[in-house]
């Protein structure tokens, strides 16, 4: 193995670029710690992981993410700090919002600008990012009260470069199709459950992969995506260089571009929506990985546990209720996808849906998103006030969950205090959802100024307008840019950062 991955916090963001280069790159060896409290995986990965990576003469690279102490790790194991270094930014904590100033914990950034030092390669996934944490060393290190170190800033970025993040930008075109003949039990149909979640088509490439994963009982006439949503889709997959997905793969060797009609024969799917909600995604996240704490990365089967997370956390079907979206008009789907955490600023978020309702205005919300050891207490508050109006509450383990939520959604919407990137924002965007996110932090690098407002009072002002015409939005097509970010348009950046020649005092 000559790639060395190693992630002392495997969830989120983090787990799904390692197991995307894990996955598309050979010869990896990946090394990691479950997504649990970030202040210690911060303060002591490194010394567990000098104790518990093997000693090879294959590797040439180390690839980590920046919530590891690299500075400890090249000191603790010489023969890991002889290897091509790079450190991958997330997120970086010289700009991280705390809840107080004094809060904020020196240690972390200092340790991440000595992790710079010691790095050959410094990536960042956003040019926000990237700058933000640069210009804010120097006044970072006037924290240290004498004897201050100079020309940090200088001496870090010439190593510096900005790879955007790759999203796998899923198929929601054909996710539920029939394969073969029909069975018949007892009355009920069955068909082959094709899952072709990420299914990669290259330029100059009519190739497409499937994998069998069970059958599924079905009914008629479901979709996993409404009718209003298939001009979006059209755009989505007719955008230069976005191979990550396919329309269909009854019929492989037909061209890419369809008209209408042949695309609603494509969602007019034969399998029953919320009956494939308990099929698992390929690469589960760690929790369902219970042998240790530290492993050597491998992919696990655990789908009736997903599922039924999955089933505690939904509240009603989305498909039950909005199914008919196409023939009445519905009432404004909202979905919030984000960490349940103070610096995604849930009270504003649930302020502005308050007022929503304060007003009279019809709408449904999801809130989706990962919570950790301390949740703000907001949330149980604001889903009983919501009461009736809530769709979905809590985190979808299932990917196939997640992105069917998505899919039935109009609005998306952050109220993020710190953003280096957002991919939540974007999966949500590729599934037809109208973005609406702060005029500040990465967002103007990635969405059109039509989508971004600058105070609360502005958000919900754009809601109240979608809330009386919900149709504005589902006839509106997206107008910015998505392949930057596909894992179609970035691999090639990833594999030469990956396998360029090792040093020459190796």
């Amino acid at each position: 193995m000559s790639i060395l991955i190693i992630e002392a916090f495997y969830g989120g963001s983090h787990k799904q670029l390692v197991d995307l280069l894990q996955e598309e790159l050979e010869d990896c060896a990946v090394y990691t710690l479950p997504a649990k409290k970030w202040h210690w995986r911060a303060r002591t990965a490194a010394l567990f992981f000098s104790q518990n990576i093997p000693f090879s003469e294959h590797y040439r690279i180390l690839f980590a993410s920046s919530v590891l102490n690299l500075t400890e790790l090249a000191a603790l194991r010489p023969d890991l700090g002889k290897l091509k270094k790079i450190l991958y930014f997330h997120e970086n904590q010289l700009v991280y919002p705390v809840k107080k100033c004094q809060d904020r914990d020196f240690q972390y950034g200092y340790n991440q600008i000595l992790s710079c030092l010691v790095a050959d390669l410094v990536v960042f996934n956003s040019v926000f990012n990237m700058e933000s944490f640069l210009t804010s060393i120097g006044t970072f290190m006037k924290l240290i009260p004498d004897h201050r170190p100079k020309d940090l800033e200088n001496i870090i970025r010439p190593k510096c470069q900005v790879i955007y993040f790759p999203i796998r930008f899923p198929d929601v075109s054909s996710t539920f199709t029939r394969a073969g003949a029909r069975e018949e039990k007892g009355g009920v149909q069955t068909c082959a459950y094709l899952h072709r979640h990420f299914t990669e088509l290259m330029p100059g490439q009519c190739n497409c992969t499937v994998q069998l994963h069970r059958k599924a009982s079905f009914t008629p006439s479901r979709r996993f995506m409404p009718k209003h949503k298939i001009a979006h889709l059209q755009k989505m997959l007719s955008l230069k260089g976005n191979g990550d997905v396919t329309l269909s793969m009854a019929h492989p060797s037909q061209p890419e571009q369809r008209d209408s009609e042949n695309l609603l024969e494509n969602f007019n799917l034969e399998c029953d929506v919320h009956s494939g909600l308990n099929t698992a995604q390929e690469n589960l996240d760690s929790s369902s990985m219970q042998e240790s704490d530290f492993k050597k990365s491998n992919s696990t089967d655990n789908s009736s546990s997903l599922h039924a997370e999955s089933k505690e956390n939904l509240t009603c079907n989305p498909c039950d209720i909005l199914g008919g979206a196409d023939d009445q008009p519905q009432p404004l789907h909202i979905v919030w996808p984000h960490r349940w955490e103070h610096d995604k600023d849930p009270e504003t978020f649930f302020k502005v849906l308050m007022h929503l309702k304060d007003l009279e205005l019809q709408f449904y919300i999801s809130v989706l998103g990962e919570t950790f050891t301390d949740v703000p207490d907001v949330f149980s508050k604001a889903k009983k006030a919501l009461g009736s109006s809530v769709l979905h509450w809590g985190y979808l383990p299932c990917k196939d969950d997640y992105f069917q939520v998505l899919c039935m959604a109009d609005v998306v919407i952050s109220t993020a205090k710190h953003e280096f990137f957002g991919v939540a924002m974007l999966e949500a965007v590729y599934c037809g959802c109208y973005p609406l996110c702060p005029k500040n932090l990465v967002y103007p690098e990635i969405f059109p100024a039509e989508y971004l407002y600058s105070t609360p009072e502005q958000l919900s002002k754009r809601l109240q307008n979608f809330c009386k015409r919900p149709d504005i939005v589902r006839k509106h097509l997206y107008k910015g840019e998505m392949t930057p970010f596909s894992w179609a348009a970035l691999h090639g950046k990833f594999r030469s950062l990956l396998t360029r020649e090792p040093r020459e005092d190796l």
